[in-house]
């Protein structure tokens, strides 16, 4: 049986939102956005990360329901933690993760496989973060500048802003 102190203690413990998206780009470095059909702001394909569920089977299952693209063990450029906002959305962590290249095949039949999504289109860096909320226009910004640096690392970030790590000084 349970101990009472316990489940008192879980009923205190935060709830955050988590989602999970992909970032997929071309040779020209044009960028994969989708647009919602429930909102009026482009997304990367991805969305909530369901209970239950990691943020990278999110982003697998999100990526193949919108477009029919399989991609997986993708690693992660971005883990964003937004504070909760006006309009009632709650606060979260955020992430993107590298999908890749496209295909020249995936390139010639990108196309919209869910009904939540209206259409999908390859954009420039510029133009994409103007179709996006500002949040996710500073993250698509730093997950893009990490695969063009071929770094590749994971950038932690608090409202799209890279936070500064101190590197550990060996003794």
């Amino acid at each position: 049986m349970k101990d009472h102190a316990c489940d008192e203690y879980i009923k205190t413990l935060p709830r955050k939102r988590v989602a999970a998206g992909v970032l997929l780009r071309d040779g020209d470095d044009r960028v994969v956005l989708v647009e919602p059909t429930y909102k009026d702001n482009w997304e990367i394909p991805g969305g909530v990360v369901e209970a239950d569920e990691s943020p990278w089977s999110a982003a697998e299952r999100e990526l193949k329901e919108e477009l029919g693209i399989v991609r997986r063990n993708m690693p992660v450029l971005v883990v964003d933690y937004v504070t909760g906002a006006p309009d009632g959305m709650p606060e979260g962590l955020l992430w993107i993760f590298d999908g890749g290249m496209l295909s020249a095949e995936e390139r010639r039949t990108l196309r919209v496989f869910d009904d939540e999504v209206r259409s999908v289109e390859l954009l420039s860096i510029e133009e994409a973060v103007k179709k996006t909320k500002p949040s996710l226009a500073r993250r698509l910004r730093v997950a893009l500048t990490s695969v063009l640096d071929d770094k590749r690392t994971t950038v932690c970030c608090d409202q799209g802003e890279p936070r500064k790590v101190l590197e550990r000084l060996s003794a």
